[in-house]
């Protein structure tokens, strides 16, 4: 057995950072200690390291403190502090002098708006210091008064956030999450809900009573009565303030605990929370729209916030005095307009004009930007901005970012806008979008050229403004720059759909046709590159002598051999069909496409697309084909009548003899069929007078004419329409045709 003798501790310090305290002249020193209990022949038995801090007061510095001579004097004093960071104990103790000044001039302006009227016993006649904080907790230990002043002063150095972390470093004292669970057990959050509940029923009633008396007193002209009511009024309702904040604070802490949380929910503390928005205490407020905002994260409780008026009651209180109940309230709206619905509200209620004021107030620009974002990004919503001082607030902003980058809330809020032809067409004024492009050129932006993309596609006066960049922007693709960039200038470019234009004279001077074809190619770049190349090149077919170049260049087949890579990708195989449509307007592109290529049967295949866009345009192509081209007229012509009448002609090929319909099938009964086409055998179809003569009087261009509506007699009702094309019209379902 060990001697008691033998048993000593060893301690070992190791020093780590140095700082300054955030609110007093004093250096925090941040350490560790290592302690090691020996045995009786020095082996170590047991080890602990602690980490640790020690705050250095310097109560004798001054404007005229020597800082070299403090500086020494500190690092002799504390033995944590190694001498060869003497150096940066000077600089902390300069940092320190230089605040004391700016801090007591921003003490005298700053407002206290959590001081509150002390409850009865809780009267003060000292203040609390944070060095006094071990007097404070022994007095806990004492007797009913002495507690009832250490924990009132506990209490004020809890208000002040600069002191919870020392506070909650202090071993002795306690954390209160672990209380959270006798206070659960004894269902003291029940019972605040129910203090809350009934404390809001009281205060409707006293409403109701003031009112009464109110009235009572203009009718019996006597005001006393009325003022008498008044005063005892503001006063219950100043102590039922103070008993709604400590409940709430208890419940705000409670529901750190989800689960906790989701009782309060079940207990309806939304519509609680948010009838108590009616007061005018800020400080509850405070409190209320904090626990509004905490409770909005889960869908749950975002629901239970729209079926109520909580976006009305919110926007009253947009702007206001008190700058933390702006904020928390601005950070609650910005949670709730995420919901399309409640964005809706928000507009409603004349939201946008006060955020847009707010743009100018530092402090809250950036929620009032997020906020405003999510109501751009409604189409609905993006027209009224244009009747607000908005944009040129915004653009002045991105101005004044000169070659710094842009605040990505801000950049994204402004290609929104710049979606709206209104806005675009703002934004243009002036030297606005010389402006844009001088930046977005010179920087290389991305973002910035996409909202530049957005206003080029909005026809009228802004759009013939982009004739004197296009040199800019054409001079860009050559040129090896950032993928992302590259594409935002050629979609900009296929947006210029300006007459006057000369496209053959760009494509020459940039020598932009062999990019184009060398893109085309499927893996040559990016997905999203090589479609705003197939764009662009639709956008410089509408001009002829354009047209001709990609004929001879090898264009044409190039698109072909990419609209079989990416048959599957509805939006390639949408803009590559369009390219066709504008390529057989002209001669020379439309003969290559006829004559050299298979694009035709394509455009045949793709003609009953499941996408209603490609089947519009595929149907207008190959329209202006059969115009000029009679062979593959014909082809376009029959398929055209064998589809719409798909299901008809699937019924009479496959169907089997069967006793009930042997009209169907020959005297010796083989199918009329056999091994030819059903279009060859026009005795299959039937008039409203029997079976027509075997003359070929029904033909593909019968269907034609009927179609157009040729063939309609009186009352709008075909004068003679075949009894199978009837019954096929009758049963089918699933057609697109509208006889």
């Amino acid at each position: 057995m060990q001697s008691d003798d033998a048993r000593y501790l060893k301690r070992k310090y190791k020093g780590g950072s140095l700082d300054v305290h955030p609110t007093e002249k004093a250096l925090v020193v941040q350490y560790e200690v290592e302690a090691t209990i020996l045995g009786e022949m020095g082996d170590p038995m047991l080890g602990e390291r602690k980490e640790c801090q020690k705050i250095i007061r310097l109560k004798s510095l001054t404007s005229n403190t020597d800082i070299a001579s403090l500086a020494r004097k500190v690092v002799e004093e504390c033995r944590l502090i190694s001498p060869s960071r003497l150096p940066e104990v000077e600089q902390l103790l300069f940092y320190l002098q230089n605040r004391k000044k700016s801090a007591e001039k921003k003490e005298k302006k700053q407002i206290k708006p959590r001081d509150l009227t002390p409850f009865e016993g809780m009267e003060l006649d000292e203040e609390a210091n944070i060095n006094s904080i071990d007097d404070y907790i022994e007095l806990l230990y004492e007797d009913i008064p002495e507690k009832i002043r250490g924990a009132t002063l506990i209490l004020h150095l809890a208000r002040n956030p600069d002191n919870l972390e020392e506070l909650l470093q202090n071993g002795a004292l306690f954390c209160f999450s672990q209380f959270h669970g006798l206070i659960t057990h004894y269902k003291i959050g029940v019972l605040c809900m129910s203090i809350i509940e009934h404390e809001l029923k009281r205060y409707d009633l006293w409403q109701d009573e003031l009112l009464k008396k109110k009235k009572a007193d203009i009718l019996s002209n006597l005001k006393k009565e009325y003022e008498k009511a008044l005063k005892k009024y503001h006063g219950l309702l100043t102590k039922q303030e103070q008993l709604l904040r400590v409940a709430l604070y208890l419940l705000l802490n409670l529901s750190e605990d989800t689960r906790t949380e989701l009782k309060m929910r079940n207990k309806n503390i939304v519509h609680l929370l948010v009838k108590t928005l009616d007061r005018d205490s800020e400080e509850l407020l405070v409190l209320v729209v904090s626990f509004l905002k905490k409770l909005s994260i889960f869908l749950e409780n975002k629901n239970d916030m729209a079926e109520i008026d909580t976006v009305e009651k919110l926007v009253k209180l947009v702007p206001c005095e008190h700058e933390d109940l702006l904020n928390v309230t601005l950070r609650l709206l910005l949670n709730l307009s995420f919901d399309t619905g409640l964005r809706s509200k928000m507009v409603q209620a004349d939201l946008l004009s006060k955020l847009t004021s707010l743009l100018g107030d530092e402090a809250q620009r950036q929620i009032a930007m997020c906020i405003l974002y999510h109501i751009s990004m409604d189409d609905r919503f993006k027209s009224m901005f244009a009747y607000t001082d908005c944009i040129p607030q915004v653009m002045k902003m991105l101005f004044d970012c000169g070659e710094e980058r842009i605040d990505a809330e801000l950049i994204s809020f402004c290609i929104n806008l710049a979606a709206n032809k209104r806005n675009a067409q703002i934004m243009c004024e002036g030297n606005g979008l010389k402006m844009l492009m001088k930046r977005a050129l010179k920087l290389k932006d991305p973002l910035m050229m996409k909202m530049i993309r957005n206003i080029s596609q909005h026809d009228g006066p802004s759009k013939n403004l982009f004739i004197d960049y296009v040199g800019d922007l054409a001079a860009q693709i050559g040129l090896k720059e950032e993928e992302e960039f590259v594409i935002e200038c050629l979609g900009t470019l296929s947006n210029l759909t300006i007459p006057d234009l000369d496209w053959e004279l760009v494509l020459k001077e940039y020598n932009l046709v062999p990019y184009l074809k060398d893109h085309l190619k499927p893996g040559s770049a990016e997905d999203d590159l090589i479609l705003e190349v197939v764009i662009m090149i639709g956008t410089v077919s509408m001009d002829d002598s354009c047209a001709v170049m990609l004929a001879k260049s090898g264009i044409i087949p190039a698109l072909i051999e990419l609209l079989n890579a990416q048959q599957e990708d509805d939006e390639f195989v949408c803009q590559i069909v369009y390219v066709f449509y504008q390529m057989v307007f002209h001669q020379a592109t439309r003969d290559v496409i006829i004559k050299e290529t298979q694009a035709p049967a394509y455009l045949i295949d793709l003609m009953h697309d499941k996408n209603a866009e490609i089947r519009k345009v595929c149907d207008n192509t190959l329209d202006i084909i059969a115009e000029y081209d009679v062979e593959w007229g014909k082809k376009i012509q029959s398929e055209k009548f064998r589809w719409h009448n798909s299901q008809w002609l699937e019924m009479v090929e496959n169907r089997q003899m069967d006793e009930a319909e042997p009209f169907m099938y020959g005297d010796d009964g083989e199918p009329f069929l056999q091994n030819g086409d059903i279009l060859e055998r026009p005795d299959l179809f039937y008039s409203s007078d029997g079976i027509i003569p075997v003359d070929g009087a029904i033909s593909p261009e019968f269907f034609t004419d009927f179609q157009n509506g040729d063939l309609l007699g009186p009352h709008g009702f075909p004068s003679s329409i075949p009894l199978g094309l009837m019954i096929h019209r009758k049963n089918d379902c699933n057609t697109n045709t509208h006889f």
